[in-house]
């Protein structure tokens, strides 16, 4: 493992992921500076979105078909400029351009950094990638502090400030470029000497983007009802509620070094499985809880079971498609985990109709979804043997 490297591409996944992080923090300054709507903020929200999940695909694609190592600086210092750009903008279409940029940035750097974090990682790929995924939920954790910070200290225009970390980081990275891991200079014990040079197992990888996309809208509807679950049928302040997602991101923080270690060392399927069913008992038990205490400490081993498996998710997409590493990255990390926020609509309907405690017990049916699918990929060494004769093709 070159921990020099992983460090280098997870502290840039965090300052990244910190751009991204810090734009739902700015919603409410932008509606009151341009006197927008509810609905109109959300579209802000919509167009970075589809600046990251519609072109990270693409990109992937590219980085697969020759070595763009330079997509990681470059994409850090879009995603940065991006938000910092939107924070002067003085019209609303300006704006959501300016998002779309910083999205953009996004996509440009998740394939291409996951595809050197999997050559850094060498023979522990998942305990590598939960490193490299640590730094993405960091960055989604500190981002709304610095940007709140920002907004109350200088106002909307104080959103230009967060351009100086992504300059800097793109600046630090581009020069520590060389020291990549690549296939050409991999030794031993570089992951990319053990990559398959066989076919890719696109069966099992579409069976693994359905499930990511069933994870996806799991996570969504928590992030997005939680806290009026914690309002409405639990009776706690509205501070209470933000509080329970900020409970939820920092256990999360520690399911994803666990997952890594735990893949490892028992295999990635059997992680997978075995943290989907017990998340399936949690969300019944949080949803049967009546006492906030109680549902507060669920919350804590939800976090960490949820995110779980969180960055084995990636590592088993690269294994799939050992050819095409950076789509794999791609489609896991940006499509298949955006598709996911499609379905927050239809469960905001649920919540009209039957209340928000009828979109957590919905919520809490998703995981026997996403085991069914999961349990339907192959066994990780008859993956290999799969590969190894061509069956996957």
């Amino acid at each position: 493992m070159d921990r020099g490297a992983l460090a280098y591409l997870g502290v840039g996944h965090m300052v990244g992921d910190l751009s991204q992080g810090a734009l739902p923090a700015m919603l409410p300054f932008f509606i009151a500076a341009h006197n927008l709507s509810y609905s109109a903020g959300a579209g802000l929200m919509l167009a970075a979105t589809i600046g990251s999940s519609v072109f990270q695909p693409m990109l992937g694609q590219f980085s697969d078909r020759r070595s763009a190592p330079w997509l990681v600086p470059m994409g850090i210092f879009l995603a940065g400029c991006g938000v910092a750009l939107a924070s002067l903008m003085p019209t609303y279409w300006l704006i959501a351009v300016a998002l779309v940029l910083g999205g953009v940035g996004a996509a440009a750097f998740h394939p291409e950094a996951a595809r050197h974090a999997n050559y850094a990682a060498g023979r522990r790929r998942a305990t590598g990638m939960s490193f490299f995924s640590l730094g993405g939920s960091l960055g989604f954790a500190v981002g709304p502090l610095i940007a709140t910070a920002l907004m109350l200290a200088f106002g909307l225009s104080g959103g230009v400030l967060l351009a100086l970390p992504g300059a800097a980081m793109a600046l630090m990275l581009f020069r520590q470029m060389p020291r990549f891991p690549s296939p050409r200079r991999s030794g031993p014990g570089n992951s990319a000497s053990m990559r398959l040079p066989h076919s890719d197992a696109w069966g099992p990888f579409a069976l693994l983007t359905v499930a990511v996309i069933g994870r996806s809208v799991l996570t969504q509807g928590l992030n997005t009802f939680m806290p009026l679950y914690w309002r409405d049928v639990l009776q706690q302040p509205v501070a209470v509620g933000s509080l329970a997602l900020t409970i939820l991101s920092t256990s999360g923080a520690v399911g994803t070094l666990l997952g890594g270690w735990l893949a490892d060392h028992y295999g990635r399927r059997r992680v997978v499985l075995a943290a989907t069913v017990v998340l399936t008992a949690l969300l019944g038990a949080f949803v049967a809880a009546q006492n906030a205490m109680l549902a507060g400490l669920l919350l804590v081993l939800m976090g960490i079971v949820l995110f779980t498996p969180m960055s084995v998710l990636v590592v088993m997409a690269q294994e799939y498609l050992p050819n095409r590493l950076g789509t794999a990255a791609g489609v896991t990390q940006g499509l298949a985990f955006s598709l996911g926020g499609v379905a927050a609509p239809f469960l905001g309907a649920i919540a009209d109709l039957h209340g928000v405690r009828a979109v957590m017990v919905v919520i809490t049916v998703l995981p026997l979804f996403i085991f069914a699918f999961m349990a339907l990929l192959p066994r990780d060494r008859e993956l290999f043997s799969y590969q190894e004769s061509g069956r996957c093709r």
